[in-house]
């Protein structure tokens, strides 16, 4: 009966890794479509956040075959790094904090409004949403781990 239950977990964190290279997947997708088809040109914060993002689409990848509880290690610092950054980048887009604290002194502004839909969702509030999903799922991925390893 042990033996099934740590299965079941393995089989859990497995999907949770999957879901977190797919959400990588499909943000890195989105934020080249925003640059290269729709030609909207990414700011430095913006930057940032993909230097962070980006190369999380090929250590979830590569973790996943053979599964690889390690790959946490070099996910967490980039997830928390581009989660405060899409924070930092909100704050500035809705003016709590003055462009003039941002690094984005020239080029394109961080505060410039491409799209908003529904009123709210901003690249920087999908980018935010990203972050914070994987960082989600990858507590999720560590918990099922720690179920299977006991």
């Amino acid at each position: 009966m042990g033996s099934a239950r740590s299965n079941e977990s393995k089989n859990h964190a497995w999907m949770f890794l999957f879901l977190c290279w797919v959400v990588t997947l499909v943000a890195t997708a989105g934020s080249l479509f925003f640059s290269e088809v729709m030609h909207f040109p990414p700011c430095v914060l913006c930057w940032y956040q993909r230097i962070c993002m980006y190369p999380l689409v090929f250590i979830y990848f590569a973790g996943l075959f053979p599964l690889n509880r390690s790959v946490l290690r070099f996910t967490v610092p980039l997830l928390f790094t581009g989660w405060i950054m899409a924070l930092y980048h909100i704050l500035v887009y809705h003016g709590v904090i003055p462009e003039s604290l941002t690094p984005c002194t020239e080029g394109v502004s961080c505060a410039a409004v491409f799209f908003e839909w529904f009123g709210f969702i901003s690249i920087p509030v999908l980018s935010f949403t990203a972050f914070t999903v994987l960082l989600i799922l990858s507590f999720c991925f560590k918990v099922e781990v720690s179920k299977y390893e006991k």
